[in-house]
């Protein structure tokens, strides 16, 4: 159950988009690891049934005893729940594919849209020293990411620069004001990302020229460029920050992780 006495509370970022392969899961490890090398101490909680951000993160499918599946529906102790990784200062809350059932057995409970948000406002999470909980969802808009916008304090929006890359995002919008009036009130979209920028590409132009006219401010100044590097480490369970620290891929998300602690810090002052 939640302490409505707790004092402090990290920032919670669920990572979004019901599209697949926009940079979501890549997003979430990476960053993750920027904020950590700040300083920030972080936990990612993998909500996708297919675990890509546990196995890019090194957490073997036999050490995934304790999972996200048991973190919601079956309240396991937390502290057989987190993992450590290879970054220092990150850790994570692994998944498997039984998270794919858990769809099927949120529909029956009353608080469904809320056990992800229960479980992080647990008192056991005080004992983590958290900034921050980023959340990597499904590529769905489904009860999952339901709860993970019901959880959190805002949405990150990872949009591939591609034809039609606005189009996709009507639907999002209009989960996230669904959840604003019916369970989470303030959550906030944290921003849009632009990913896979190809700045040989006109059309890559295009589409950031686009997005920067319709959604103004909302879009963040970092663009995650195309880069070799981001894409060869997960296979090697690492963050591209650990893989190759001078890749524009690296630079580019200790940018975005600048980007968000100057918001954040502007915010509270």
């Amino acid at each position: 159950m939640s302490d409505p006495l707790r004092q402090t509370s990290p920032r919670i970022i669920a990572i979004a988009n019901q599209k697949g392969g926009v940079g979501k899961t890549t997003t979430t490890i990476n960053l993750g690891a920027a904020l950590a090398d700040t300083g920030a101490r972080v936990l990612i909680v993998d909500l996708d049934p297919q675990g890509n951000a546990s196995t890019g993160l090194g957490v073997e499918m036999e050490s995934r005893g304790f999972t996200t599946y048991d973190f919601i529906l079956d309240e396991a102790p937390l502290d057989q729940i987190v993992q450590a990784t290879g970054h220092d200062g990150l850790l994570i809350i692994p998944a498997t594919v039984d998270l794919s059932s858990a769809d099927i057995e949120l529909i029956s409970n009353e608080k469904r849209s809320f056990l992800l948000h229960d479980a992080l406002r647990q008192p056991a999470i005080d004992g983590l020293l958290l900034d921050y909980i980023l959340i990597d969802c499904p590529p769905s808009l489904n009860l999952l990411t339901v709860n993970a916008m019901a959880a959190a304090h805002s949405v990150l929006i990872p949009l591939q620069s591609e034809f039609f890359a606005l189009e996709g995002l009507s639907q999002l919008m209009l989960t996230i004001r669904e959840v604003r009036q019916s369970a989470n009130p303030d959550l906030r979209i944290e921003g849009v990302l632009l990913t896979m920028v190809d700045a040989r590409n006109n059309l890559s132009a295009q589409v950031e020229n686009d997005a920067r006219e319709n959604l103004g401010e909302l879009v963040f100044q970092t663009r995650i460029p195309r880069n070799v590097r981001v894409s060869e480490a997960p296979s090697y369970a690492l963050s591209v920050l650990t893989y190759d620290p001078v890749s524009k891929g690296a630079q580019a998300y200790r940018d975005l992780a600048r980007e968000i602690v100057q918001k954040h810090a502007r915010a509270a002052a």
